[in-house]
């Protein structure tokens, strides 16, 4: 029962044509988990406020371009009453209504799911917090580091139980992002099957949670105490196994011998040195005893050598190597750019922009007419003219009210 007319769309004819998404969500989990769907060929109407388009949020940041491309963007401040009037009207004709503010915020606005669901019965909300929208701690305000903290991946990745700094990067974000986007799509088949709409309640704390599985099985089963084991593995058999410097600034790259040929194969590549030949180094279960010796002295000769010259040598003589690559690396990447990996969009201001793509090509979702991320508001005529019927003086007065703006 998609409420999207086809001939209104004018994204791009993916699996998803004829969705439509109303979009609450800001930042990164809650844009990437739209974005999937707004890729696919699913409308996805964001809605924004000239109040809070900052930062991330502002339209014209690279970053907000990345996470919101192929998406509408309508301008509304739901401090109004009566632009919650207008969400209801939205609602109406959506199938699905995505957010990611703490549980309370649409609540407060009278926006939650069972005022919702009056004006469509056959919704799909999707929330999207950092503990869920239940619970002690259901109102706590979280970003994707806290939540990594909690869910003890930052511990997990860190290089020792003294120095907790794990990714650098807000992979709990990207994870629930993706959560989010396979949940709506489970409960779009439920809906074409039963007709039922329903309320996903998703938290991005119980996401990274799910991440560290065998971890806890160890833990209960074997009454292991765990400790971060940085770029090693506690379970296969590998060493050496870790990441290494290279010659230049920040370069790096990863190795990993897992048998005697293969360690008889990495000497002979590094011209059999000595320290290759003691006993500490005779069998695998030696060198992992001794891995850290093993990496300090492989280290030695990879920070004399180009990374790229590493990987050729070591691949070459059968040793599994590759390169630590950058962004700058993964763009000029010859594999990569004959797969298509990039795509460019003209963006009316910032001119052409490079984004990503997807690992999964489809044969009816089509590149070539994605479009760019939306100037704040660019769409507003289009979704109160011509979707909710304002006529010109209506829209009007509520742009000088400041309820659109």
């Amino acid at each position: 029962m998609h409420k999207c007319n086809l001939e209104e769309v004018y994204m791009n004819r993916g699996i998803l044509n004829g969705l439509r998404v109303l979009d609450f969500t800001r930042v990164l989990a809650g844009p990437y988990a739209t974005r999937i769907l707004a890729d696919f060929g699913a409308e996805v109407i964001k809605v924004q406020s000239r109040r809070t388009a900052r930062s991330g949020e502002a339209n014209l940041t690279a970053y907000f371009c990345n996470w919101n491309r192929n998406k509408r963007s309508i301008t509304l401040d739901l401090n109004h009453h009566e632009a919650r009037r207008i969400v209801l009207r939205l609602t109406g004709i959506s199938d699905v209504v995505v957010e990611n503010f703490s549980p309370r915020v649409m609540s407060n606005w009278g926006l939650n799911y069972e005022k919702l669901k009056v004006v469509n019965p056959d919704l799909i909300m999707v929330s999207m917090s950092g503990m869920g929208q239940t619970g002690p701690w259901k109102d706590f305000v979280a970003f994707a580091p806290t939540i990594q903290s909690l869910g003890g991946l930052t511990y997990l990745t860190s290089f020792s139980p003294d120095c907790p700094t794990g990714l650098g990067h807000s992979y709990a974000d990207v994870i629930v992002g993706l959560y989010g986007a396979l949940a709506i799509l489970a409960a779009l088949e439920h809906r074409d099957r039963t007709g039922q709409g329903q309320h996903i309640d998703l938290s991005e704390y119980e996401a990274i949670c799910t991440l560290i599985g065998p971890t806890l099985l160890d833990v209960f089963a074997n009454s292991r105490d765990i400790l971060p084991q940085g770029n090693r593995s506690p379970y296969l058999p590998a060493a050496p196994y870790g990441c290494y410097k290279c010659r230049g600034k920040d370069r790096w790259c990863v190795i990993a011998v897992f048998d005697d040929n293969e360690w008889n194969a990495l000497c002979r590549a590094l011209g059999h040195p000595r320290w290759a030949e003691e006993k500490r180094f005779s069998t695998l279960s030696e060198r992992k005893e001794h891995t850290e010796e093993l990496d300090e002295l492989l280290e030695r000769w990879t920070t004399k050598q180009i990374a790229e010259d590493v990987v050729q040598i070591l691949q070459k003589a059968g040793v599994p190597a590759g390169i630590v690559q950058n962004a700058q690396d993964l763009a000029n990447d010859p594999h990569l750019l004959a797969r298509r990996v990039s795509a460019h969009l003209e963006h009316p201001v910032l001119g052409n922009t490079v984004t990503d793509t997807y690992p999964m090509k489809l044969e009816d979702s089509q590149r070539d007419n994605w479009k760019a991320a939306p100037l704040l508001g660019e769409d507003n005529r289009y979704v109160y003219m011509e979707l909710l019927g304002f006529a010109e003086e209506e829209l009007s007065s509520y742009i000088e009210k400041g309820i659109i703006g």
